[in-house]
C-alpha cells in the first residue's frame, strides 16, 4: 500500500466507524470492512437456519463509534443484514448506526450482556438510512475532531481536572456526547454551557474509566498484538497485583502496567491455573533444613514444577530443586532427619532448567544488520 494510502485512510474521520472512507450516500454500505472496527462481531449461527416463530421479537445489534454499541428492536415485516446503514432511535432525534449483528447470535449476546429491558422499552430501528441521512451524518462527524481540541483548550482555560478523550456527534447532528476521564468529581456547568454556545447542539457529558479509555481509542499493547479491551474483551474484572505475585512476576510497574495505565487485564487469563498448579506447592516461607545449613526458598518456575532456593548465608548461590525432590527433604524434616547438603537435590549443569535456554537465545547481537535476512 502507498504512503499516500495509508494517509488518506488514518486522516479518514470514519474509520473509527469501521469505513475505508467517507460513505457514499447512495451505497454507504460499500465501503463499511469488518477489519476497521472494534470489538467486531462473528454470526457463528449464521448457516443455521432457525425455526419460524410468528410471535417472535426481532433484535440487532447495531456498531456505531469505536466500542460503542447497542439493542434495538426491529419492525414486524422489515428485515436487515450486517453492514447495513441504518437510523435508530435516539433521545432527542435519531442516530446513524451499522447493523453489527443479526438473529438469534443478538438473542445470545443480550442475555450474556443482561439485557433485561421489556421489549416495548428497546429502542426501534426506523429503517435504512436514506441519502439525506448519510449526507448529515457525514456533515456531523467531520465536526468530531476540530470540537474534542477546542473542548480540550476550555477546559485548560476553566482550570478543569478532567481529560476529554472522545466526542461522538449523533447522526442527526443535534447532539454530541463528550467522553472524559477524571480522578474526581468534577462541576462542569459552566462548561455546558460553553459548550453548547460554541457548538449550537445538545451536549452530553459522559464519564469512562481508563481501560474503556483505552477499549475507545484503541492502541497495540507490549504482545504486539491488538489491545484486548478494542477487539473481544468486554467485562473488565479488577485486577491486583496479586495477580503477578502468584505467577511469580517481578513487580515491576512499567511492565506490568498496560496503555491505560492500569495493571494488564491478562494477568488474570492465567491466573486461576497457576493457583490450581499451587496447590501441589509448598508454603514459601517453609525452611529446608540441611547438615550445610538451613535454605530459602527465592522463586519457582510453577509449570516446570522447579523452586530455586540459596542457604541463608548465601543468597547469590540459587539451587534449582525440582518439586518432588522438595518434598522429599521436607518429609526427612519432618522425621528430624537432615540430608547432607542441598546440592545433592539440584538440578546438575548438564540439566537445563529452561532459564539458561532463554539466556542462551538472548543474542544481543541478533539486530545488527549483519544477521537480518
Amino acid at each position: 500500500m502507498e504512503s499516500n494510502d495509508k494517509t488518506v485512510i488514518y486522516s479518514n474521520p470514519f474509520f473509527t466507524r469501521g469505513f475505508k472512507e467517507n460513505p457514499d450516500p447512495e451505497t454507504p454500505s460499500t465501503n463499511f470492512a469488518h477489519g476497521c472496527v472494534k470489538l467486531d462481531a462473528a454470526d457463528w449461527l449464521s448457516d443455521i437456519e432457525q425455526p419460524i416463530d410468528p410471535n417472535r421479537i426481532d433484535y440487532v445489534e447495531v456498531r456505531f463509534k469505536n466500542s460503542k454499541k447497542d439493542f434495538f428492536r426491529v419492525p414486524q415485516g422489515v428485515s436487515f443484514e450486517v453492514g447495513d446503514v441504518v437510523a435508530v432511535e435516539s433521545s432527542p432525534g435519531h442516530d446513524i448506526g451499522v447493523i453489527a449483528l443479526t438473529g438469534k447470535a443478538v438473542q445470545i449476546q443480550m442475555k450474556k450482556k443482561k439485557f433485561k429491558t421489556s421489549p416495548e422499552e428497546v429502542k426501534k430501528v426506523y429503517r435504512r438510512a436514506r441519502p439525506s441521512d448519510i449526507e448529515k451524518w457525514v456533515n456531523s462527524v467531520v465536526l468530531e475532531e476540530d470540537a474534542m481540541f477546542r473542548t480540550r483548550k476550555i477546559t485548560g482555560d476553566l482550570n478543569l481536572d478532567m481529560k476529554i478523550n472522545d466526542v461522538e456527534y449523533q447522526g442527526d447532528g443535534t447532539k454530541a456526547i463528550f467522553y472524559y476521564t477524571a480522578e474526581d468529581r468534577v462541576d462542569f456547568r459552566e462548561l455546558i454551557k460553553i459548550l453548547a454556545e460554541q457548538f449550537r447542539i445538545r451536549i452530553e457529558m459522559k464519564q469512562i474509566g481508563a481501560r474503556q479509555e483505552a477499549a475507545r481509542l484503541g492502541g497495540i499493547g507490549s504482545c504486539g498484538r491488538e489491545l484486548c479491551c478494542s477487539t473481544w474483551l468486554t467485562n473488565f474484572k479488577s485486577v491486583s497485583t496479586n495477580n503477578a505475585r502468584t505467577q511469580q512476576l517481578s513487580l515491576n510497574p512499567s511492565k506490568l502496567a498496560g496503555q491505560c495505565g492500569k495493571l494488564k487485564c491478562c494477568l488474570r487469563y492465567e491466573n486461576d491455573t497457576y493457583l490450581e498448579t499451587l496447590k501441589d506447592f509448598p508454603a514459601e516461607t517453609l525452611i529446608l533444613e540441611t547438615n550445610n545449613g538451613d535454605a530459602e526458598f527465592q522463586k519457582a518456575d510453577v509449570f516446570k514444577r522447579i523452586l530455586w532456593y540459596s542457604y541463608k548465608n548465601d543468597f547469590a548461590s540459587m539451587m534449582a530443586i525440582p518439586l518432588d525432590k522438595v518434598w522429599e527433604i521436607m518429609d526427612l524434616n519432618k522425621r528430624g532427619k537432615k540430608p547432607d547438603k542441598l546440592e545433592d537435590f539440584a538440578i546438575t549443569t548438564g540439566q537445563k532448567t529452561g532459564m539458561e535456554n532463554e539466556m542462551e537465545n538472548d543474542d544481543f547481537y541478533k539486530f545488527d544488520e549483519d544477521n537480518i535476512l
